[in-house]
Order: structure tokens, then sequence, then C-alpha cells
């Protein structure tokens, strides 16, 4: 692959480690995040600071975005000093989480100023980030991906699932009710294994063995659950958006989430107890709070 003069706004837990790959692929990344140390981070690897989203978007023809919520995507995007008034830049890859109307309205936008919008959210944590190992979900014209198609291996396997920007953010919306709805689930069965005298390792080992096994039961439980950290790595404020995102949709289309609607409230309950910056996986505290169980190993 050619090398590339690239932009990445937004180099926080996903953004940092993406913009390494791409710098050790061969490529010159111009970065731009409100967080200096982060941009400072990635400018001791080699990385060149840029001063506004705008600054990176006139030096860059492909600028790649990793931002918290759409509110900011839009700003970024489209507003005063944002990426749609710089001069060089054609593409803007998005692998936020913003919801399927509201990267259907940025594409529509940039698309008056003949920059194409690539919807392209992603799935697996900052592991994945780290080690190119990535769910990458795309949703942009066939000619625009194949122009994009061998950056974005850098992170993983990619899906092409259609032209039309947002049918991705539905795809990443499916994925991450079912993820923080596994570890709803899997708190309950823990907490109720565990009051009743189980030991909660022999627990997982049994599920992960039968049918009830999930992401949750593999992963995160032995993770960061049964040794208390709680450290996953997926904010429970970044994971009661993209749930009540996946709820908003859904009811839009006219499709009913009855349990979903039951996993927003618990991430709702979780985020007033432990706060939006806590780990996702501090479901499992607020189940334990109210069984009167610990569930460690």
């Amino acid at each position: 692959m050619t090398a590339a003069v690239l932009g990445f706004v937004g180099v926080g837990k996903m953004g940092g480690p993406m913009t390494r790959r791409l710098l050790a692929a061969g490529h010159e990344v111009h970065v731009f995040d409100r967080d200096e140390a982060a941009v400072q981070a990635l400018v001791r690897g080699g990385a060149k600071a840029a001063g506004s989203a705008r600054a990176v978007a006139e030096r860059a023809r492909t600028v790649f975005l990793s931002l918290p919520n759409p509110q900011i995507v839009e700003a970024v995007a489209l507003g005063a000093g944002g990426l749609g008034e710089g001069g060089a830049v054609t593409h803007v890859v998005d692998f936020s989480t913003i919801g399927p109307r509201m990267a259907g309205s940025v594409a529509a936008e940039l698309g008056k100023r003949d920059v194409a919008y690539v919807d392209a959210p992603v799935s697996g944590g900052v592991a994945g980030a780290t080690n190119g190992t990535l769910a990458v979900m795309v949703a942009c014209p066939r000619a625009v991906y194949a122009d994009l198609e061998p950056l974005l291996q850098t992170f993983g396997k990619v899906f092409l699932l259609g032209e039309k920007p947002g049918h991705a953010q539905t795809m990443k919306l499916a994925n991450n009710l079912l993820a923080a709805a596994a570890i709803v689930l899997s708190s309950e069965v823990m907490v109720m294994g565990v009051k009743a005298g189980l030991n909660p390792r022999m627990m997982l080992d049994v599920i992960n063995a039968g049918t009830g096994r999930n992401s949750a039961t593999q992963d995160k439980f032995p993770r960061a659950i049964l040794p208390g950290t709680f450290d996953f790595g997926f904010a429970t404020g970044l994971s009661y958006k993209d749930v009540r995102l996946c709820i908003d949709e859904a009811e839009a289309l006219g499709v009913p989430m009855v349990a979903g609607a039951a996993v927003r409230q618990m991430l709702a309950i979780t985020q007033a107890m432990y706060g939006a910056n806590s780990d996702f996986t501090s479901i499992c505290r607020v189940v334990e709070s109210w069984g009167g169980a610990e569930v460690r190993g």
C-alpha cells in the first residue's frame, strides 16, 4: 500500500491506537484533539499536530474521526473551524457511533461541499484498535470503498454493509445493544448463583461449555468482574448513549424493543450510581448491590 498523507481527529482511547497503526504502516498522519496530552503522545511517535479540525482538513485528503457522540461529530464535520472548511479533504471516514439519522445528515451536508462521508463504526475495543483486529462496518458508495479498503484493512476485518450512510450505524447499534444485554443478564444469573453458594469461576466454566455462553461470560467476567477491576475499557456513558440511539432508531422504524428498553434502564441506573466514566462492566456492581452478593474469583 502506498504511503499517504492522512488526518485523524479524536485520538483518545480508540483513535490513539488506530493512529499508531497508520504511523506503523508508514503513513504521514496529522492529528487534532482537544486533549493536548493525547496529541503530544502521538507526536512523540511521529504524528504531526494540527491546531484544529480545519487545519487537519487543509493538509489531508482522507480524514478519520473517532469521537464520542453525534453532536461532537456534527460540530467537527460541519461547524466553524471544522472539516468542511478544509481545502484538501475529499473523504471523511467516521469511526464514531452516532446513529443512522445523524450519519445521513452529516453525509448530505458534506456532499454539498464535494466531500464523501464514509459511515464506518468499529467494534472490538481498545485491544482491537491496538492489535488491528477491529470489526470495521462500512457504508459508502462502492467506488469510494474501493479506494479506501486497503487503508481500512489496517484496522481489522472490513464489512461493506451497503452504500447508504447509516447502514453501518444500524449494524453497530445492534451489536452494542447485544453486548450490553449480555452483561445485564449474565450479571443477574452470576449474582444469583454466588448467593446460592456456587463458585463463580465454576459457573463460568459451565456456562461457557454450554448454550448460555456469550461475550460477557467468555471475556468480560474473567477479565474485569471476577478480579474486581471493572476496567474492560468501554465507558458506561458511551454504552448508555449507544443503547439509547438503538432504542430510538427501533422506535422510529416501528420495531418494539421491550428487552432493549430494560437494558437501557440498567445502564441509566449504572451511570447514576457510578458515573458516566465508569466501565460498563459496572452493571454487575448494580446487581451485586441489589442482590447482596459479590461475583469475585
